[in-house]
């Protein structure tokens, strides 16, 4: 609670503007989503602050809508507005019911009855905001809150007629809050232009799906130009990958098979329809992508779609299965249509797979080279490189087990000529490793095995010159190991004779007599002259002497010497018996 307070933007007061008050409205809002929950799409949370704030503006006003046993309602007018913080109290109520829609539209994924209560609450938000507007009319409060208001009502307008469908509502309510964000950044500081320009930047997806909508063809391109940026997050997101679907959907209706590796294969799933035909667009949209952030999400929504795809090809080829064991036919040796399409599908997930990691390897190696701005945090190493390279690897082992193409030599020599690549790249970094620890032998060692793999790679592919158009440069790779070759052999022979003589020349004085070296330390304070205390030196231990003659010594007899004990016989034993002998 107390970390709420610290953190709430200050407000300001009439007393502290006596003609009228300011009141950031986009300001306040993205600074209280941003520091309670929004930042992780936590709604919940940020309805929780919401509520919490207005019980404080609440008692420090004297606002209370009756006491703990009756509830009194209370309308906030205009004459009341003696204080900014009674807009800040409408603008909480505001923010609250919308935070709670957001929750709910989260959790209607799964439970579709809660979008009632979700529309009953943005129409709840959208009401809280027109009553600030009207607020905002006051000449107590300065033009750019009242356009702030203004910008504000609009775009909760918006959004609720965007989840009624009704577009063109939609479109003007957004199309008004775009001209006024638009307007307000071109006339502040730099510091609010940014976050106008952002709220621009949300709606704009927005606008573009209402105005597809609507029927402009043209939007839908717009549309997708939007997703290859990264815009259009939040609920406008889903939207758009449904409205693609959607559109796949309507052409896949077209394609009835699809060829690969020399065969043609009916393609029955429409799962299967529609991710075939999105692939090239996909891989399109990926090779645009403007950054690695945005390339990296695209590549994951491919993969996820494949991998959906396969599920659903794999669940017709149990069915599949089943009907083969009830059927009389025998032909079991050979790969049915549906197998191999599912040798297809595996084959796009695998090959995507390499260029995700692929191009993950580039972005890490460009980061190797730069040098470290800051050492207290841990930058890029070559043995983050050495697990893409494993996972490339085991990427290609599994395409080289595709069932249908055991017996397509020229696909498994591509395969294996790729392999080679890819061990070479990750050998090049295994050695870079141990360069790290200084361990040079076995980096030359790894170095040559680099230079025989890439040698191998250039003579097979002689006979597959197509096969090497998307692999990485290995005459690059050569001319960069051949390089680092010469360096690691010159710090090798470095290192080795910079260890003799500065292990001489720590030694004292007295044990380096026959060396000469100019060292000032000896007319020092602390002169290295002998060691002190000296170390241990092994001595003769003393001697220990063992009496081995005491057991060939014959003593004489003394058995005259010793007491004999006289014999008492029964009578002797019948006096013990009754104590008279003791």
């Amino acid at each position: 609670m107390a970390a709420d307070r610290q953190n709430e933007a200050k407000v300001p007061t009439l007393d502290e503007n006596k003609e009228n008050f300011p009141m950031f409205v986009l300001q306040i809002i993205k600074e209280s989503q941003q520091q309670h929950g929004l930042r992780h799409g936590d709604y919940q949370r940020y309805r929780g602050y919401c509520s919490r704030r207005l019980r404080r503006l609440r008692k420090t006003l004297g606002f209370k809508m009756g006491n703990r046993h009756k509830f009194v309602g209370k309308k906030i007018t205009v004459e009341m507005l003696s204080d900014s913080r009674y807009l800040l109290l409408v603008l909480m109520e505001a923010e609250r019911a919308w935070s709670y829609a957001m929750q709910l539209k989260q959790e209607a994924n799964t439970e579709p009855r809660k979008r009632f209560h979700l529309l009953a609450r943005l129409r709840k938000a959208a009401k809280h905001s027109e009553k600030l507007e009207k607020l905002c009319e006051s000449p107590r409060v300065d033009a750019k809150t009242k356009l702030e208001a203004q910008a504000y009502t609009a775009y909760l307008t918006g959004m609720v007629e965007f989840e009624l469908q009704e577009w063109k509502r939609a479109m003007e309510a957004f199309n008004k809050c775009k001209t006024i964000y638009e307007k307000l950044a071109s006339a502040f500081t730099e510091e609010l232009a940014v976050l106008y320009r952002q709220r621009v930047d949300e709606i704009s997806p927005n606008i573009r799906y209402c105005a597809y909508n609507i029927g402009d063809q043209n939007a839908i391109n717009d549309l997708m130009q939007m997703r290859l940026t990264g815009g259009g997050g939040g609920m406008m997101a889903e939207k758009l990958e449904a409205l693609i679907t959607q559109a796949r959907t309507k052409q896949a209706a077209t394609m009835s098979e699809v060829e690969w590796r020399g065969r043609t294969v009916p393609v029955k799933i429409d799962k299967a329809r529609i991710f075939l035909l999105g692939l090239a667009d996909n891989e399109a949209a990926i090779a645009q992508a403007s950054n690695e952030e945005t390339k990296e999400h695209l590549y994951e929504t491919l993969l996820a779609e494949c991998r959906d795809t396969i599920q659903a090809v794999r669940e017709e080829l149990k069915a599949e299965a089943k009907q083969r064991e009830r059927s009389s036919d025998s032909d079991s040796g050979k790969v049915s249509n549906m197998q191999f399409l599912h040798s297809y599908l595996t084959y796009i997930k695998l090959c995507t797979l390499v260029k995700r990691n692929e191009s993950m390897a580039h972005t890490l190696q460009a980061k190797l080279k730069e040098p470290e701005a800051d050492e207290t945090k841990r930058g890029p190493r070559p043995q983050d490189l050495i697990r893409l390279y494993d996972i490339i690897l085991q990427s290609l082992a599994e395409l080289s087990t595709l069932q249908g193409l055991e017996d397509d030599h020229t696909f498994q020599k591509e395969v294996s000529l790729k392999t080679l690549v890819y061990k070479a790249y990750r050998c090049f970094f295994i050695a870079q490793s141990y360069v790290l620890v200084k361990k040079w032998s076995e980096a030359l060692v790894l170095y040559e095995r680099v230079l025989k793999y890439a040698k191998e790679v250039q003579s097979k592919a002689k006979s597959l010159n197509n096969s090497l158009k998307d692999l990485p440069d290995v005459q690059e790779l050569i001319a960069e190991v051949s390089a680092e070759k010469y360096s690691l052999q010159a710090a090798a022979i470095l290192g080795e004779s910079s260890l003799e003589p500065t292990a001489v020349f720590n030694a004292p004085l007295c044990d380096r007599l026959e060396t000469f070296r100019l060292d000032t330390t000896l007319v020092g304070k602390h002169p290295n002259l002998v060691q002190f205390p000296p170390d241990f030196q092994p001595i003769p231990c003393k001697p220990l002497f063992f009496d081995l003659a005491l057991n060939h010594v014959a003593f004489p007899p003394l058995d005259d010497k010793v007491e004999q004990k006289g014999k008492g016989g029964l009578t002797g034993y019948i006096k013990g018996i009754f104590g008279f002998g003791s």
